[in-house]
């Protein structure tokens, strides 16, 4: 479950996460559609998106100026983007 969370949580389709885990695609579908694990799953994709978000600002680190400053903002929109889902 942290595997498909983790990888929902990077927008990777319900199809090619069951390619690349092995996993049945009706399972990974159910616990995107809140089937199974209604209350686990959702707070699992949001701490790997919480994640997925700070990784993203520490490797923005890397740009100067207003590179860096485009770059961070574009991060925070995404991340709110995400949230309001």
């Amino acid at each position: 479950m942290h595997i498909v969370a983790e990888f929902h949580a990077h927008r990777i389709r319900p199809s090619r996460i069951a390619y690349r885990v092995g996993i049945d695609i009706a399972f990974i579908e159910a616990l995107i559609a809140g089937e199974l694990e209604p209350e686990r799953f959702p707070r699992l994709v949001a701490h790997y998106r919480r994640n997925r978000y700070q990784q993203r600002l520490r490797d923005s680190q890397r740009e100067q100026g207003v590179t860096r400053f485009e770059l961070q903002q574009r991060i925070e929109a995404d991340f709110q983007r995400e949230v309001d889902l």
